[in-house]
């Protein structure tokens, strides 16, 4: 789950990591009250669930009450596009206005989890600011990561480190030192899966400050901090990814037009897999759960053919824990209730797919049952170059 970068800075607070002092604000009339009490400068930023914001238009600077007035009523209500957006772009809700400060130098850090390694990993670099990215690619020699052991966890030793490649001075060592435990303090006990902060900068005064916040979170983990899922603002996720959390549906929308429902991850990822291997792309990685119910497939069918951009549909089942016929139970009934418009090729393996085979074939639908993996695969890519 993602949040936005005024409750990041929130939550950098609460753990004591410094920050400018701004408040969020929703209209231009509580955004000018929040410019008198700031004061000049400030900065007035959107806040979206993507990166890239500065240079879309949605980070400026205000000098004086008229530059305010003039970016909060531009940045409020835009359609902020960038890379992370898509061409699409994301309407601009909600700002934050924060005070100006005298910045010395810019930093990047960052704590993510290094998959490979099974542990926390920091990253570091000089060249704050920049898209790390680019950073990697073009100078990988500035990228400095340091791995945290769970079980040890952080020690003094890593800050030093960290701190030297950064060419840190002894006070903002200090500062450092103090944000970057606290930093991984907050990743480790709200279930960080990444904590951002591009730029920290470094001020006139030696002040360590998190000039920008990004925190993203492990879903699994949110039963244990229901205060970061109130956290969250679905006007930043896709409709039809937040219909599907509703019903603990695994969803998420692709650029394809082959629509896949699969009953495990991994079947859905080799699924995606073998449609690409004929050519085709999917619309989307869908899996409705090794143990799933007939409801559930009925709502999984619903929100798979709500996509517009789906143009023909892969069922793709092996009943190890479900039963088939469960599911093909779910797929008819939700069929009955929908005009279908596309082509549905459907393969059930597995537990009781005898009573599955026939609930499809004696559905009355127009659906093309199949067996083996590549031959659905290959003939659902088929069905699409022969429309």
């Amino acid at each position: 789950m993602k949040i936005h970068e005024y409750q990041a800075k929130g939550l950098f607070r609460n753990y004591s990591i410094p920050v400018p002092e701004g408040f969020m604000a929703e209209n231009a009339e509580s955004a000018m009250e929040v410019v008198e009490k700031l004061g000049f400068p400030c900065v007035v930023k959107a806040q979206v669930h993507a990166g890239g914001r500065g240079k879309a238009g949605g980070v400026k600077l205000a000098k004086n009450k008229d530059e305010a007035k003039e970016h909060i009523g531009s940045i409020l209500g835009m359609n902020l596009v960038s890379k992370q957006t898509g061409p699409e772009g994301q309407l601009v809700r909600k700002i934050l206005i924060e005070q100006g400060l005298n910045i010395v130098n810019e930093l990047y850090l960052a704590i993510i989890i290094d998959r490979e390694k099974e542990m926390p990993v920091i990253i570091a670099s000089t060249e704050g600011g920049m898209e790390i990215e680019e950073v990697a690619e073009n100078t990988p020699d500035l990228i400095h990561k340091v791995h945290i052991h769970p079980v040890t966890g952080m020690s003094a030793f890593h800050a030093r480190e960290l701190s030297f490649r950064l060419g840190l001075n002894k006070i903002q060592q200090k500062n450092f030192t103090k944000l970057l435990f606290n930093l991984y303090k907050l990743f480790m006990e709200k279930d960080g899966s990444l904590v951002e902060i591009n730029p920290l900068i470094i001020t006139d005064t030696d002040e360590v400050i998190a000039l920008d916040g990004k925190i993203n979170f492990d879903d699994n983990g949110l039963y244990r901090n229901p205060d970061v899922a109130e956290m969250r603002d679905i006007h930043e996720e896709d409709p039809l990814e937040v219909e599907a959390s509703k019903f603990d549906l695994n969803y998420i929308k692709l650029d394809g037009n082959i629509g896949c429902m699969v009953n495990g991850a991994g079947l859905a990822m080799a699924t995606m897999d073998i449609i690409k291997f004929y050519g085709g792309e999917p619309a989307n990685f869908l899996d409705v759960g090794g143990g799933t119910s007939e409801e559930r497939v009925k709502e999984a069918f619903n929100i798979l053919l709500s996509d517009t951009n789906v143009k023909a549909v892969f069922v793709n089942i092996f009943g190890g824990i479900v039963r088939t016929d469960l599911v093909a139970n779910g797929i008819v009934n939700a069929l009955k209730e929908v005009e279908l418009k596309v082509p549905i090729v459907i393969r059930l393996v597995g537990t009781n797919e005898a009573e599955g085979r026939k609930i499809i074939e004696n559905s009355g639908l127009n659906f093309i049952a199949e067996t083996s993996l590549p031959e659905a695969a290959k003939k659902t890519v088929d069905i699409l170059r022969s429309n």
